[in-house]
C-alpha cells in the first residue's frame, strides 16, 4: 500500500479540494448490476462469492470497469470479523445474516494466527484487485465498527434497537467494554492486513451508531473506534481512514471526527451538508450523502439532489457518494447518470 497508486480519494482525505470530486458508491458491486447477478449465480452462495478470492476480485472490479469510478471497494462483508473471532455466521437467501449469539467475551478466539487463517481469502482478493487497478484508482478496504459488530453478535442477527447489546452494556459496563475491546482488536488487525494487501484507504462502518445516549455513544462507538484508528496508524501512518457512524447527529459526528482523529467521515442523508460543511468540514473531509432512494427514483429528484450536494460542498474536501448502499432495484442507467452529472464541468 502507499501513494504509488493512490488517487482522488487519498488526495481529498489529505484535505485537498478537488473539483469534480472523486466518486465511489457504497455497495457499488451488487445486485443492481447484471454482471454481478451472473457472478453470484455461478458462485452458488454469497459466502462463496466473498470467500473465493478470484470471484470476490472480479465483482469488486465490475463497477470500476463499467462506470470508471475513482475507487474500488473490496467485495466482502463486515461479519467476517465475527467469523474470525470463532462465531458461526451464515447468509441465508431472503433471511439476512444469522450469527451464533455471543454472551461472553470468553467465547471469542484471540489467536491472531486463527484470524489470519480465516480471513486470508480477503487479503488474497485485495492483492488480485490491486494488481488490476490502474494508477490513480484507490482501493478501499473496510470493516464494521466494534459497536455495530457487537450488536449483531449479541442479537444473533440485525436488530432495530440493538437491545441485547444495550442490555449487556447497561447491566455489565466493564464486561461489555472488554467485549468491545476484543472485537476492536480483531477489527484493527483486519484493517492493517488490508492495507498491507493493497488498500490505500479503509472505511469503518458503524451502521448501528444512531439513537444512543451521549454516554453510550462516547463509550461504545467513539472509544473503541479511537483505539482501532490508533492501532492502524501505528502500523501504517500513510493509510487514510474514513468513519461512518450512521444515524449519528451532526453534533455527534463532530465529536466523533475530533476524538477519533478520522481523515474523513461518511454522512447519511439525514445530515445537512450545508451545516456539515461549516464545522464538521474543518475537522475531516466529507463523504456522502445522496439518498439511495433518490438514486433509485432518478429524474429531477436525483439531479436536483446531486446539485444541492455539490453546491453545499464546493469549498470543502469532499467525496461524492451515497448516504448508504445502492439499492438492488436501482437502474444501472441512474448510476451512470450520477457519475456523469458529478463529473460535468461547472
Amino acid at each position: 500500500m502507499g501513494e504509488r497508486r493512490s488517487g482522488g480519494l487519498f488526495t481529498v482525505l489529505k484535505r485537498t479540494v478537488l473539483r469534480p470530486p472523486p466518486i465511489w458508491l457504497m455497495r457499488q458491486a451488487g445486485r443492481y448490476l447484471p454482471e454481478y447477478r451472473e457472478a453470484r449465480a455461478k458462485a452458488g452462495s454469497f459466502w462463496n462469492l466473498c470467500m473465493t478470492p478470484e470471484r470476490a476480485a472480479e465483482v469488486t472490479m465490475q463497477p470500476v470497469r463499467r462506470f470508471g469510478l475513482d475507487a474500488a471497494i473490496l467485495f466482502s462483508d463486515i461479519l467476517l470479523v465475527p467469523f474470525a473471532l470463532g462465531r458461526q455466521v451464515s447468509f441465508n437467501e431472503g433471511e439476512g445474516p444469522r450469527l451464533e449469539k455471543t454472551i461472553s467475551s470468553d467465547e471469542l478466539r484471540t489467536d491472531v494466527a486463527e484470524w489470519e487463517e480465516r480471513l486470508a481469502p480477503v487479503y488474497d482478493a485485495l492483492q488480485l484487485v490491486d494488481s488490476e487497478l490502474d494508477a490513480g484508482t484507490d482501493l478501499l478496504g473496510f470493516a464494521g465498527g466494534a459497536w455495530t459488530l457487537a450488536a449483531y453478535m449479541c442479537e444473533g442477527r440485525g436488530s432495530v434497537d440493538q437491545r441485547a447489546a444495550k442490555l449487556w452494556g447497561y447491566r455489565d459496563p466493564a464486561g461489555f467494554v472488554r467485549f468491545l475491546d476484543r472485537i476492536a482488536s480483531c477489527v484493527a488487525h483486519h484493517l492493517v492486513r488490508q492495507t498491507q494487501a493493497g488498500a490505500t484507504v479503509v472505511q469503518i462502518f458503524d451502521s448501528s451508531a444512531g439513537g444512543l445516549s451521549e454516554q453510550a455513544f462516547a463509550e461504545w462507538v467513539i472509544a473503541p473506534t479511537r483505539r482501532i484508528v490508533e492501532h492502524v496508524r501505528e502500523a501504517n501512518d500513510a493509510v487514510k481512514i474514513i468513519g461512518f457512524p450512521r444515524g449519528a447527529t451532526l453534533q455527534e459526528y463532530e465529536r466523533y471526527a475530533e476524538e477519533t482523529n478520522m481523515d474523513g467521515v461518511c454522512l447519511d442523508p439525514a445530515i445537512s451538508l450545508d451545516e456539515a460543511a461549516k464545522n464538521l468540514g474543518k475537522l475531516a473531509a466529507l463523504e456522502g450523502n445522496l439518498d439511495p432512494i433518490a438514486l433509485l427514483a432518478g429524474g429531477s429528484a436525483m439531479s436536483g439532489a446531486i446539485e444541492r450536494m455539490l453546491g453545499a460542498t464546493a469549498a470543502t474536501p469532499f467525496i461524492a457518494n451515497l448516504g448508504h448502499g445502492v439499492l438492488p432495484e436501482t437502474p444501472v442507467e441512474h448510476v451512470a447518470q450520477f457519475v456523469e452529472q458529478v463529473r460535468r464541468p461547472r
